[in-house]
């Protein structure tokens, strides 16, 4: 994949790409969060954080991807690449088949494209303000822009532990994790994204649509 960096350019073949899931900091709401979803008929994890594996050719840089069916939706989260022994820093979303995760919550995630951005950030840049950076994303529904998703990353478990846990390896790309959907998950036709680092004043933004095939039975 052809990204860029603030030191140019940077090609790497993902050959990896995990997709860190339950990995929110308040212990307590993530068990809760567990038991909501429990009963919608999505079985619990076998263990928190927990660390899925979806196919490379997921990640993308579309614009627009198509999915099937009515009922998927995505999640702004931090983005981790490690290549030449190096971590980078970008955006992504986890795409994911809400009706396929009642069946199984890893094969609803190998379903859906991952949309990333291209801009990474070098982690030395910003290791040691990682809880400031702000996550954002609006969706178009119903005609409007609307605030889908906005919190700090100190409400995500540190990255540093999920990449040591996760052993993500060179050429990997790990999906972090994510916020709360304001007014719950849902469906929508458009994203637009954002990771905003305030200390060094600038941004990375993510936007892409969603297509909606139809189900054919």
């Amino acid at each position: 994949m052809h990204f860029n960096t603030p030191n140019g350019p940077l090609l790497q073949e993902i050959t990896d790409v995990i997709v860190a899931g339950w990995t929110g900091r308040d212990r307590a709401a993530v068990d809760h969060h567990i038991e909501e979803l429990a009963a919608l008929g999505v079985a619990p994890p076998s263990t928190v954080p927990l660390f899925y594996r979806v196919s490379s050719g997921l990640l993308c840089h579309d614009t627009a991807i198509q999915v099937v069916g009515t009922e998927t939706s995505g999640e702004v989260e931090p983005l981790v690449i490690r290549s030449g022994g190096q971590l980078w820093l970008g955006l992504g979303s986890d795409h994911t088949d809400r009706a396929l995760e009642t069946v199984s919550v890893a094969a609803s995630k190998q379903v859906c494209p991952k949309p990333v951005s291209r801009m990474l950030w070098p982690w030395v840049e910003i290791e040691d303000h990682l809880d400031q950076l702000v996550l954002r994303c609006d969706v178009d529904e119903d005609g409007k822009t609307v605030r889908y998703q906005d919190g700090t990353l100190a409400s995500i478990r540190p990255l540093a532990e999920l990449i040591d846990r996760s052993g993500l390896a060179d050429g990997g790309a790990m999906l972090c994790g994510t916020l709360g959907a304001i007014g719950g998950v849902r469906p929508a036709t458009t994203y637009r994204m954002s990771l905003i680092d305030p200390i060094l004043n600038r941004t990375i933004s993510l936007g892409y649509s969603v297509r909606v095939l139809p189900v054919i039975a």
